[in-house]
């Protein structure tokens, strides 16, 4: 089972969905997927700033950091439930005494992450009395990452998918990941055949890219500063896709999001490659 509840009870079917607040930017997507409006979500400019989409409605509450949230702002929404990813799993206590805590988990090293993905999404719809509602999300971005694979180009290059921590560092997102599952229901390679975290990436240095035939992908925020100090860097100046202007990059996609976010990032991505297409044409 990915999810844990703790002091969970079942919902009734008659009833108006219940009241969410939520630590976790991945649960807060699904949910605003579903049409459901959380009452709160901790961080929401950051929220917008790493997930990007769906955004999240203007009634939303701020409920301060995902690790340490206002626990007396969050009492004062009198929410039904609280959801939260294992990451946060030590406030379960001080929140539990607020109301009913579920621990949905995703991104676990072992099984298929694009299952995994399925099933936090039925997860959270059941929590919310939306079985059907997540159904037809997992419906609708399979059909939709279909049609996105129809209309790749001939014989794409592999990708090479990296997120800036400094100039001098990136995130290189392979096995285990949302990016890697996406990849793989497009029929696109990943050039990266290194070792990755639970997460589905590994952290290196930016000289360890160099010599990997593939085309980069850099997916955005990056870091302040760090775009002018790329301007003056050697080793990123002599990165093939800088030299020969292959390089594409894309808006923020939440590397650890769950259905809204692998539909975002396949759109992103397949509109990109079909520009460089036509430039390269």
């Amino acid at each position: 089972m990915l999810a844990t509840f703790l002091l969970s009870a079942p919902l009734d079917a008659e009833s108006d969905p219940p009241s969410i607040v939520t630590l976790d930017w991945t649960q807060a997507e699904t949910l605003v997927a579903l049409g459901i409006a959380p009452l709160g979500v901790a961080q929401i400019a950051a929220y917008h700033d790493w997930v990007g989409e769906p955004r999240l409605p203007e009634s939303v509450v701020d409920l301060g950091l995902r690790s340490q949230p206002n626990l007396e702002l969050l009492a004062s929404l009198s929410p039904d439930h609280i959801l939260i990813s294992p990451m946060f799993a030590n406030l379960s206590p001080r929140l539990a005494r607020i109301a009913p805590v579920s621990n949905l988990a995703l991104y676990m090293p072992q099984g298929d992450t694009w299952q995994q993905i399925h099933q936090l999404t039925r997860e959270i719809g059941a929590l919310v009395d939306r079985d059907g509602e997540a159904e037809a999300l997992i419906e609708t971005t399979e059909n939709r990452l279909e049609e996105l694979q129809d209309r790749l180009p001939d014989d794409p290059a592999p990708l090479l998918m990296v997120q800036f921590m400094d100039a001098r560092h990136v995130r290189v997102f392979g096995d285990n990941g949302l990016y890697q599952a996406v990849l793989e229901r497009l029929g696109l390679t990943n050039a990266w055949t290194g070792t990755t975290n639970p997460w589905g990436f590994s952290l290196v240095a930016i000289e360890r890219l160099a010599g990997i035939e593939a085309r980069l992908v850099v997916i955005e925020p990056y870091p302040a500063g760090v775009p002018a100090e790329l301007r003056e860097s050697g080793l990123w100046q002599h990165q093939a896709s800088v030299r020969d202007e292959s390089l594409i990059t894309l808006p923020p996609v939440w590397s650890f999001g769950a259905l809204p976010s692998a539909r975002r990032f396949a759109e992103q991505l397949v509109a990109a490659l079909g520009e460089a297409t036509h430039v390269d044409d």
